[in-house]
């Protein structure tokens, strides 16, 4: 067997290099990690959460190896895996999590308690969370494998729908959560802030948990396009005009049942002062136009530290929020990551039962490993695509 890994690496703002990386093993530091399995990655997606990282907009180190939507075939197990074999198509939830500690056994598995000494919660390749090694790699190691891992139950089915699977990893099950969170039911009226991956993928959701009208706000009409083209309503942020009277005249009412915000801390203002950075108009958009007891789910990432942010607050994330209108408002407010394996088994069967069709609603573009610069180039332009890596043209094949 080949011994050879090559991966996407953070080089320093703006830039990321496809490199010779070592090969994993089965250890953590100077121990066997004999839970762990080592997986040949089949599909690896270039998320926005990394564009975050590639923009410079966080404290990650030149040299990180980047990548948390990990797809792949087991090729190695540690001897106390007893559940998964060589062979076996699985998708990795991007939190990393031990199936022991107070968080993971009541569900909260993006905020375990073991994996990462800085904080609460792990991930693959992202800054401050555990300095696990990522996943837009060609072979990549994953720890406590019989608790994190989803075993595709018929992997010939599963490469069928490979587009749509690689998607459980983060942003299916993160949209989701986000409507969820926000309370989004049959008969509900939705508001989704921002239309990149995300957004799309918890506007499905939303229609999936039965929602009668889904709004998406963005930006770029390319992202606009893609949401009408499964039924939503869309709102072109840069242009002027009261939110609340441009959504009356969609729904009849000025406000909606259910908000998620799909954007975080690098969101933008609306109207004519488009291209000026606001970290919180989004938050604060979220109070004015849900309605008094309704429900926020914040997918959204916001950080603890934005070198990057054009304020003094802000670069410690201190945002100025409203915060007296929400309160006012009796509204609920959901954050952090998404505990992916509280959902991707059913969102598993839906795609397989062909309930639901997310990887045409993100737009899925499939890329060599050796294109995943450019992918990141095109994605930070605003591409109405989620780029999904193919290191072995497992899928092309």
């Amino acid at each position: 067997m080949s011994t050879a890994n090559r991966g996407v690496v953070y080089k320093g703002p703006g830039e990321v290099a496809v490199e010779s990386i070592a090969y994993p093993e089965l250890a953590l530091g100077n121990r066997k990690c004999e839970h762990g399995v080592i997986l040949k990655v089949v599909t690896t997606n270039i998320c926005g959460s990394d564009q975050h990282m590639v923009r410079g907009r966080t404290t990650a180190p030149s040299g990180l190896v980047l990548g948390h939507e990990i797809t792949g075939l087991v090729v190695e197990c540690g001897r106390d895996v007893e559940f998964l074999s060589p062979g076996d198509l699985v998708s990795v939830p991007f939190n990393i999590a031990c199936g022991r500690c107070r968080s993971c056994k009541s569900g909260q598995t993006g905020i375990c308690l073991n994996v990462n000494p800085s904080r609460p919660g792990a991930a693959y390749g992202y800054v401050d969370m555990g300095g696990w090694v990522g996943g837009q790699t060609e072979y990549v190691m994953v720890p406590y494998a019989d608790f994190n891992l989803l075993k595709f139950p018929d992997a010939d089915q599963a490469m069928d729908k490979i587009k749509d699977l690689t998607l459980l990893s983060d942003i299916f099950p993160t949209g989701f959560h986000g409507c969820v969170t926000a309370g989004v039911g049959p008969g509900s009226t939705v508001y989704i802030a921002g239309a990149g991956p995300v957004g799309l993928a918890a506007a499905v959701s939303a229609q999936l948990l039965g929602a009668a009208c889904v709004i998406v706000g963005d930006m770029i009409e390319e992202r606009l396009a893609q949401a009408r083209s499964f039924g939503c309503e869309t709102l072109d942020l840069t242009q002027d005009g009261d939110m609340a009277d441009r959504i009356e005249v969609i729904l009849g009412e000025r406000e909606v049942d259910a908000f998620v915000d799909c954007v975080g801390f690098e969101a933008h203002a609306c109207g004519c002062n488009h291209g000026k950075e606001a970290p919180a108009t989004v938050l604060n958009s979220a109070m004015s136009l849900t309605r008094a007891g309704g429900q926020i789910g914040i997918p959204g990432l916001y950080v603890t530290e934005d070198p990057g942010a054009a304020d003094e607050a802000a670069k410690q994330g201190a945002l100025s929020m409203r915060f007296g209108l929400g309160w006012a408002k009796s509204h609920s407010f959901h954050t952090g990551q998404c505990p992916v394996m509280k959902y991707h088994r059913p969102l598993m069967q839906a795609i397989l039962f062909g309930k639901v069709n997310i990887a045409d609603a993100v737009n899925v573009q499939m890329i060599t490993l050796d294109e995943a610069p450019k992918g990141y180039a095109d994605f930070d332009g605003g591409a109405a695509k989620k780029f999904v890596i193919d290191p072995h043209g497992s899928v092309a094949a």
